[in-house]
């Protein structure tokens, strides 16, 4: 039986084709810089604004990782720095989803926000984001990997080669007999990474394979919901795994990792297209330089690496040929409809590649 935690999944299929969440209410609320930034910058001590000074507060979207309790002591102290340096009252809105945050941007209630790749992608399409930072590991990687995880009593184990990390092979041959949950279908490793690796490539629809199907919400609720014994298998990701060991060891002391995916670029971060040039600049001084590992050290990251919209185009070609996949194996369309869908989706394909 699935716990209050989860909540029941929408059409699986439908989500692929679009994820068209409506906003969730927020609980609070490309490279180098532009020349315009050389003359921008608060003047301390006059205290006057000489860039944009009628954007006196800013808001800092956060997608639903962790729950807000856990997300807030590692964020506040960082969009303080944030907000001392450009000069202007940056405030932290935490979503309770990823769709939260993209629509709080497109309605303009956020102007700058941290993004996983597949949310930023949906949000550069429709909310007018525009990445101009990428996170950078504390050990200096720019990337990370979704995993497939269990409960290391789950009796599934004894046929799942943990070393060779075969598990994936496991819940597709096996899938009418387990509960498997996704976290957010906004997220790339959580969602799309899983989704066309694990499912997609083997011809496998999980909304019609699974004895249970549903979509937990964050990376910790799918990490605890193992953890608990109240799914089978679930999506996370090596990020998060990190955070659930440092807050909550015993959840992860019985959390096995039965599947790793290739490696995904590490995070955006985006502001809106139409902030003014100078603002951008600022926000990208301060990203591009901003090192305190104090500060840094629990959101996981040693700093940012100036980025553009195409460094995450290896998300968007994950993306396509997920959809790709689906529409050579969708059995109800004619061939023509067919041939037509391939031929605007191999388009789309070659455009980012």
């Amino acid at each position: 039986m699935i716990r209050q935690l989860l909540r029941p999944s929408k059409r699986w299929t439908a989500l692929l084709a679009a994820t068209l969440f409506s906003g969730a209410m927020l609980t609070s609320c490309s490279s180098g810089s532009t020349p315009d930034a050389e003359v921008s910058s608060t003047d301390a001590a006059s205290g006057t604004q000489a860039c944009a000074p009628e954007l006196t507060e800013l808001d800092f979207g956060i997608i639903s990782t962790e729950s807000q309790d856990n997300q807030k002591p590692k964020w506040e102290p960082f969009i303080a720095a944030m907000s001392e340096a450009i000069g202007r009252d940056v405030k932290a809105s935490y979503a309770t989803d990823y769709a939260g945050v993209i629509e709080a941007m497109g309605a303009g209630k956020v102007q700058m926000a941290w993004f996983g790749g597949k949310s930023y992608i949906e949000a550069a399409q429709r909310s007018d984001a525009e990445a101009f930072a990428q996170t950078v590991n504390s050990d200096g990687t720019k990337g990370y990997y979704a995993y497939l995880i269990t409960n290391k009593n789950n009796p599934i184990l004894a046929d799942i080669d943990t070393q060779a990390g075969d598990g994936d092979q496991y819940v597709v041959k096996n899938a009418s007999n387990l509960t498997f949950a996704f976290n957010d279908p906004n997220s790339t490793s959580g969602f799309l990474v899983p989704s066309y690796y694990v499912f997609a490539k083997n011809d496998v629809d999980p909304e019609k394979s699974f004895k249970e199907l549903v979509f937990a919400g964050s990376h910790e609720a799918t990490a605890l919901a193992v953890a608990n014994d109240q799914v089978d298998v679930a999506t996370n990701n090596s990020e998060s795994m990190v955070d659930v060991e440092k807050s909550d060891p015993a959840a992860f002391e019985n959390i096995q990792i039965i599947w790793t995916s290739p490696e995904i670029p590490s995070d955006p971060i985006a502001y809106r297209k139409d902030l003014p040039d100078c603002l951008k600049g600022e926000l990208q001084d301060f990203f591009y330089n901003y090192k305190d590992e104090a500060v840094l050290g629990p959101l996981e990251w040693q700093g940012f690496d100036k980025a553009d919209d195409s460094t995450w185009n290896t998300v968007r070609e994950l993306e396509i040929s997920k959809s790709i996949l689906e529409v050579k194996n969708d059995t109800s369309m004619d061939e023509s409809a067919k041939q037509q869908k391939l031929d605007e989706l191999n388009k789309e394909l070659k455009a980012v590649q």
